[in-house]
């Protein structure tokens, strides 16, 4: 189980520090818990309640084998959320949100496949074959397409979920998630829309320290849920291979193999009765 995270963790990592009172959204009032130099601070016990909330969640949907989308763009968060992304083997948006990757992924799949096309040319020599200018193109488009679609490049389906940080950053994808109807875990600040969130949990957006604590709690309750499908999944194979080693064999047959076609199968020969004992005596003393 994913260790609860302390409110003295939280406060070191200062993602009690929200945006300046001028750019707040009235929504975020709940998840406020006053303000300080012109700065609002967000109400922590909140944040331990979203973060809680969020850790459940993603146990059991990856529990069940279904996949998990992190989506952050921002520059200073780049590095973390493709770190723990890898770490749970879950795919990842850093770089710019591709419209359509949710709602139109039957046209976004090919182009990963493109990708690794590209890159077995690459590796197989291939590409010699080509003028200069076609190599060029070529390993332009190999470029750009690993810049978009490296990190999403394991997702085989839409995905189960998808943990955003700044939604209001990130508004195509949100709005996609919800045309999907793909539930989303949203880390928010208090300039942001937390009814655009399924489950909510605000902290400082902004500060690497922060999101480096929050994504790695959730990326551990990812980790714990991929390790429960697998102890599942091998249970399961366990009892297959059980149930099939105790099947019943049919039984061999007894009856030489050169052996005909049994014929009728004969009764008891029947008894005769007192009645025709009498008659026979009857007939041998006449």
């Amino acid at each position: 189980m994913v260790e609860p995270v302390s409110v003295e963790a939280l406060i070191d990592a200062g993602v009690h520090f929200g945006c300046r009172a001028s750019r707040w959204n009235p929504k975020m009032k709940p998840y406020i818990y006053g303000r300080r130099n012109l700065i609002h601070i967000i109400d922590l016990r909140q944040t331990v309640r979203g973060l809680l909330r969020a850790t459940h969640f993603l146990a059991g949907l990856t529990a069940t084998g279904a996949q998990v989308l992190f989506v952050g763009t921002k520059r200073q968060i780049k590095p973390v959320i493709e770190d723990h992304a890898k770490r749970c083997t879950m795919p990842f948006v850093t770089e710019r949100w591709i419209g359509g990757t949710l709602t139109n992924f039957g046209v976004i799949r090919p182009r990963v496949d493109r990708l690794k096309e590209l890159e077995a040319m690459e590796e197989g020599g291939n590409v010699e074959q080509y003028s200069k200018k076609v190599l060029s193109s070529l390993r332009r488009e190999r470029r750009k397409l690993v810049r978009n679609l490296e990190g999403i490049r394991t997702l085989e389906s839409l995905p189960g979920a998808i943990v955003v940080i700044d939604p209001k950053r990130e508004e195509i994808a949100m709005k996609e998630a919800h045309r999907m109807g793909i539930p989303t875990i949203c880390i928010l600040d208090t300039d942001c829309d937390p009814d655009l969130a399924d489950i909510v949990i605000p902290a400082n957006d902004d500060a690497m320290k922060s999101i480096e604590l929050l994504v790695s709690k959730l990326a551990d309750a990812v980790v714990e849920g991929r390790a429960n499908y697998a102890a599942t999944a091998m249970i399961a194979d366990k009892q297959k291979e059980a149930i099939t080693s105790d099947e019943p064999r049919p039984r061999a047959s007894r009856r030489p193999a050169g052996a005909g076609p049994r014929g009728p199968r004969r009764g008891p020969s029947p008894r005769p009765s007192a009645s025709d004992d009498g008659d026979s005596a009857g007939e041998a003393r006449a």
